[in-house]
C-alpha cells in the first residue's frame, strides 16, 4: 500500500476541523461556525472596525442561573406538529423552560380513559434534556355534551356534565406529573371568539371564575405549584382589570403567581404603553401578579391567517421582532416568550410561520431560520446575573437629526418611541456592565443601514467596550479613534443605530 504524503496531512486535518464546524450533529442542520448568521449590517468601514468573533452559543446544559425566557412548543396536543420533528433543536438554543399544551381531547378519547403516553414522551424527554415544563390546561372535549372543543377559539365546557369531566381531568394531570412540572397556565386565549362559541366572547367573570376552578384542583394536589393567570389574547389594562376584580373579589388572587398575557403588534415597540399600564395595575393589588408575556412571534413571511397577517415579514424582519420583542420585555422587567420554536401545519387553516425552524411538513424541517440563531444570541447574553439599571446615566445625541425625524405617517405610529430605545444591565458580581439599544419607531425593515450617534457615559463604566449586533452575533472592536475619555466621560462617536438591538458590553464579557 502507496504510504501518504505526511506534509499534507495537517492540511487535511485543517480542513477536516473547518468542515466539522456546520456539520450536522446527531441529524441537527445546526451551523456552528462563526459565520451561522450572516446580514448585510455593518457599523462602519471594515479597516476601522475589526470583528473580533460571534456570540458563543450557551446550551441548556451549561446554563447555571436563572433566566427571563421561555420557549414555546405549542400545538402537540393537536399534531399540527410533533416533538420528533424539532427536539434535538431545543437544548441547543439555550432556553430551559418551555411551554407545552396539555390536550385534554387528544387525551380522553373516551369517557373515564385517559392516555397520557403521548404528553409522558414528551415531557420525560423534555426533563432528561435539562428542560423545564410549563403546561397549559386547555382545550375543551367535544366527547362530552358542553365539554367545549379542542382548538384555538374553543368555548370552555359550559354543561354540568363537561365541567364535572373537566375537574377530573385537570385532576388526573395534576397528580400525574406532581414532581414533573411545577409551572402552570390556565385556558389558552379564552377571549377570542371562534367557531365553537357561536362569535360570543366570554366575560371577564365567566375567565376569572374557571380559572379559579382549574387552578384550585392544581393547588389541591401541588400545594407549591405555580400558576399563571388568564392567558389572555390582549393586553388590554381595561379587561384584564376585570378579571382580576374578580379574583380579588372572591379572595382567590393568592393562586396564581403570573399575569399571562398575548397582544401581538407590527412594531412590537408600540406594545409597552399597554404593558406599563398593566404593571401599574397589579401594583394596585395586595398580591403582586408578576407579568408574563405569554406568546408572541413573528413570521418569516407573508401570512394570511393569524396574528401579524398581511404584511411582507421576511427571516431578516422576523429575527428584529422576535429580538426587539424579547429584550422590550427584559427592558419592562416581563418574562418573555417566544412563539414558537417550530413553524407548525394549523389544519384548516394555514402553515404558521413564526417558528425558529421551517418545515417543509409536519414530519420534516427545511432550514433553521435566522431568527433561531438570533434567539441563540440573546439566551447565551441574557441571564438573571444582570440586574436593569433603571437610572443609568448614559446619554445618545443625534449627529443628523434630519436623518433621525420620522415622516409624518411614521410619527404618529411611533406612538411617542424615543429615536433610541436603550436599557442598561449591571453583573454586580462581575461588576461589567451590558447597554442594549435600538430605533424601535417603526416596523422591523429589509433595510440594515444605520445612522450615527453620540453616546456618553460618565463614570468608571465600560472600560475596554466593544459592538455586538444581536441579530448576526457578530462582535467588533470599536475603533479608539472613535473613543475618547474626558473629565471621567466616555464619549463614543459614529455609533451606528438601526431597526435591530445592538449592544454595548465589556470585551472580556463576549469575547474568550
Amino acid at each position: 500500500m502507496k504510504k501518504p504524503n505526511l506534509p499534507f496531512l495537517p492540511f487535511f486535518c485543517f480542513l477536516a476541523f473547518l468542515l466539522s464546524l456546520s456539520a450536522p450533529v446527531s441529524g441537527q442542520m445546526l451551523d456552528r461556525s462563526d459565520t451561522r448568521a450572516q446580514t448585510t449590517f455593518s457599523p462602519g468601514r471594515q479597516e476601522h472596525w475589526k470583528i473580533l468573533g460571534t456570540v458563543r452559543p450557551r446550551p441548556v446544559s451549561e446554563l447555571t442561573v436563572g433566566q427571563n425566557w421561555a420557549l414555546g412548543c405549542e400545538t402537540l396536543d393537536r399534531d399540527y406538529i410533533f416533538w420528533e420533528t424539532y427536539r434535538d433543536y431545543v437544548a441547543p438554543l439555550g432556553i430551559r423552560k418551555i411551554r407545552l399544551q396539555a390536550g385534554w381531547a387528544k387525551t380522553e378519547k373516551k369517557p373515564g380513559e385517559y392516555d397520557f403516553a403521548w404528553l409522558d414522551a414528551v415531557i420525560d424527554d423534555a426533563l432528561a434534556q435539562g428542560l423545564e415544563i410549563w403546561l397549559e390546561t386547555d382545550y375543551g372535549n367535544p366527547i362530552y355534551p358542553g365539554g367545549g372543543d379542542w382548538d384555538l377559539g374553543a368555548g370552555f365546557p359550559v354543561s354540568e356534565e363537561g365541567l364535572a369531566a373537566w375537574d377530573r381531568w385537570i385532576e388526573q394531570l395534576a397528580l400525574r406529573y406532581r414532581g414533573k412540572v411545577r409551572d402552570w397556565a390556565m385556558w389558552n386565549e379564552p377571549d377570542i371568539s371562534g367557531k365553537h362559541t357561536a362569535g360570543k366572547k366570554k366575560t371577564p367573570e365567566e375567565i376569572a371564575q374557571f380559572n379559579i376552578r382549574t387552578a384550585e384542583i392544581i393547588r389541591r394536589i401541588i400545594p407549591d405549584a405555580r400558576i399563571g393567570a388568564l392567558s389572555l389574547a390582549t393586553n388590554s389594562p381595561d379587561f384584564t382589570k376585570k378579571c382580576l376584580d374578580v379574583f380579588q373579589r372572591e379572595g382567590k388572587m393568592e393562586l396564581f403567581t403570573w399575569l399571562i398575557y398575548h397582544g401581538y403588534a407590527h412594531n412590537p415597540d408600540t406594545s409597552y404603553g399597554r404593558v406599563r399600564a398593566l404593571q401599574e395595575l397589579v401594583n394596585t393589588y395586595p398580591h403582586r401578579l408578576i407579568l408574563w408575556q405569554g406568546e408572541n412571534g413573528c413570521p418569516s413571511e407573508m401570512a394570511h391567517k393569524f396574528a401579524l397577517s398581511n404584511h411582507p415579514w421576511s427571516e431578516l424582519t422576523q429575527a428584529k421582532w422576535d429580538a426587539r420583542r424579547m429584550l422590550g420585555d427584559l427592558g419592562n422587567d416581563v418574562v418573555s416568550s417566544i412563539f414558537t420554536i417550530c413553524d407548525f401545519d394549523h389544519k384548516g387553516r394555514e402553515i404558521n410561520r413564526k417558528g425558529l425552524l421551517k418545515i417543509n411538513d409536519k414530519t420534516s424541517l427545511a432550514k433553521v431560520k435566522l431568527a433561531y440563531y438570533t434567539v441563540q444570541n440573546i439566551a447565551s447574553l441574557f441571564d438573571l446575573t444582570l440586574i436593569r439599571q433603571k437610572d443609568y446615566p448614559c446619554v445618545f445625541t443625534e449627529l443628523e437629526p434630519e436623518k433621525a425625524a420620522l415622516a409624518p405617517e411614521d410619527t404618529k405610529k411611533a406612538g411617542g418611541i424615543p429615536s433610541v430605545t436603550w436599557f442598561a444591565f449591571r453583573d454586580e458580581e462581575r461588576g461589567e456592565d451590558l447597554l442594549v439599544y435600538w430605533d424601535g419607531r417603526r416596523i422591523p425593515s429589509e433595510s440594515n443601514a444605520a445612522r450615527k450617534v453620540q453616546f456618553s457615559l460618565p463614570g468608571t463604566h465600560l472600560k475596554e467596550p466593544v459592538l455586538v449586533d444581536v441579530v448576526s452575533g457578530r462582535i467588533w472592536a470599536i475603533p479608539q479613534k472613535n473613543m475618547t475619555r474626558t473629565g471621567g466621560t466616555l464619549t463614543i462617536c459614529d455609533l451606528p443605530v438601526y431597526d435591530a438591538p445592538l449592544i454595548l458590553t465589556e470585551k472580556a464579557r463576549v469575547h474568550r
